[in-house]
């Protein structure tokens, strides 16, 4: 599990430990950045750091374990993405680096499933996004999320591992909410 370190990870990490799936759990945690809310607060740096923690980091552990998954039968490569890396569902704008970063994700996804899928026919790789949940990154940001829709980082992980039982290898390179939605790219 990589970036086991936040709310999220370390909640999936609990649930795997906990024999929800069989097999090691290894953690490798992480630091991230806050995110901006308007363009007048971009900053190159911080931009850089951002793509480089939610896009290069996923993209270079694909690159190491993807080729390690089983070429028979149903294997899983899952990366945290989020709603607002929807191009098709941005509304609201704000938060350019965190939305860049989860849309070059999404993509990278994308390519990784269809390079799988040529020698790895029963994988499945996703891109899953949580909800709002109650962690460090989001509380400057809970003041507008709707009654009921602000989840707790163990119920957000056992929705999604939920989720990932259910995904065939024909929804791979999608990405999935916690309810099991196919989030628009």
């Amino acid at each position: 599990m990589v970036g086991a370190g936040g709310g999220i990870g370390a909640a999936f990490v609990r649930a795997l430990a906990g024999g929800r799936w069989a097999g090691p759990v290894v953690a490798l945690s992480r630091s991230g950045a806050a995110p901006e809310r308007t363009l007048r607060q971009v900053d190159a740096g911080a931009m850089a750091h951002v793509l480089q923690v939610n896009s290069i980091g996923p993209a270079l552990a694909a690159k190491h374990f993807l080729p390690l998954m089983p070429r028979q039968g149903r294997s899983l490569f899952a990366a945290l993405s989020a709603r607002v890396g929807s191009i098709g569902d941005n509304r609201l704008g704000g938060w350019m680096s965190y939305r860049a970063s989860k849309a070059a994700l999404n993509q990278l996804i994308r390519c990784f499933a269809i390079e799988m899928a040529r020698t790895h026919r029963d994988a499945v790789v996703v891109g899953l996004h949580p909800g709002t949940v109650d962690t460090p990154l989001s509380r400057p940001f809970q003041a507008n999320v709707p009654e009921g829709k602000l989840f707790g980082p163990d119920f957000s992980a056992a929705a999604l591992l939920d989720v990932l039982d259910r995904l065939t290898p024909q929804e791979s390179g999608g990405c999935f909410d916690w309810a099991g939605a196919r989030i628009p790219e």
